[in-house]
């Protein structure tokens, strides 16, 4: 049967479909909608939103959000080799429906042994993407841990003057390494940086592994201060059209700095704005 998006009045009367069916079918769509209120994409939260909670109470708000994808930063899972600890990371995630989908940002530099440690954690929890600050020296051993276990390095942009503040920092090692080492778009220190957020993508193309949702405004003095989702400068439709187009399939996470002892309304909103965004796309 067509998507009902693809059906006009003319197959329905073909079919001999009655209107009693089609309003079955609108109701159904409807419900889909509802359960699945983010077009598709693995909508998620940056764990470092809730950095004012400890790890249980931002578990238990991230499930009353309705949201069941994490990228966690790690002062709520501190990166360890202990089994019983991983043991209890991995219980409390699934006791909040939660699945932890991305890890960061982590730091890579010369210590090889060190940056092996971060994909034995990766292996352990059963992550995908690593969202990272590799220092140059780190990028030739990385080549060989993504390679080994398969898993992805996405190279986080941390606005002005950081190492990969702009979109020709994070190609140049793209070009030039393992195509599982790609790019983290935060959209919100790309636009402190006077970088696009959608260019951004254009440019990562199948190699964003990873997304931070967040939104800035430049204010009159120059300043730029970070906002609810759609408050500020952010395309957040044209975002998602095109990660739509590169069928991403990583963890879309919201990233709320603002009101970090009590951000649950403000995040509430810029979730309304992520749901009226994916009926656009």
């Amino acid at each position: 049967m067509l998507p009902l998006d693809h059906l006009t009045r003319r197959s329905f009367l073909q079919a001999g479909v009655s209107s009693v069916i089609a309003g079955g079918l609108v109701a159904h769509s409807a419900s889909a909608d509802e359960a699945n209120p983010y077009g598709g994409f693995k909508m998620g939260i940056q764990s470092y939103s809730l950095r004012h909670y400890k790890v249980d109470e931002a578990l238990t708000h991230t499930k009353d959000l309705g949201l069941k994808y994490w990228e966690s930063f790690r002062a709520h899972l501190p990166l360890t080799d202990s089994a019983e600890t991983i043991a209890t990371y991995k219980k409390k995630l699934k006791d909040n429906g939660v699945q932890l989908m991305a890890y960061g940002v982590q730091g890579f530099g010369k210590d090889t042994d060190a940056n092996r440690r971060e994909f034995e954690f990766a292996k352990a929890m059963g992550f995908p993407v690593i969202s990272a600050d590799p220092a140059p020296e780190s990028l030739d051993n990385l080549d060989k841990l993504v390679d080994e276990y398969k898993v992805n390095i996405a190279i986080h942009n941390h606005g002005p003057g950081s190492r990969y503040s702009k979109i020709e920092d994070c190609l140049k090692v793209m070009r030039n390494h393992h195509e599982r080492i790609g790019a983290c778009v935060d959209t919100g220190h790309y636009l402190r940086s006077d970088v696009n957020p959608v260019e951004a993508i254009e440019a990562f193309g199948p190699r964003t592994y990873g997304v931070h949702l967040k939104d800035v405004k430049h204010l009159p003095d120059g300043n730029k201060q970070f906002k609810i989702l759609g408050q500020g400068d952010l395309d957040v439709v044209g975002c998602l059209k095109l990660l739509k187009k590169l069928k991403f399939e990583f963890c879309m996470a919201l990233e709320y700095e603002e009101n970090p002892t009590n951000p649950l309304a403000d995040i509430r909103e810029c979730l309304k704005t992520v749901q009226e965004g994916v009926k656009r796309v």
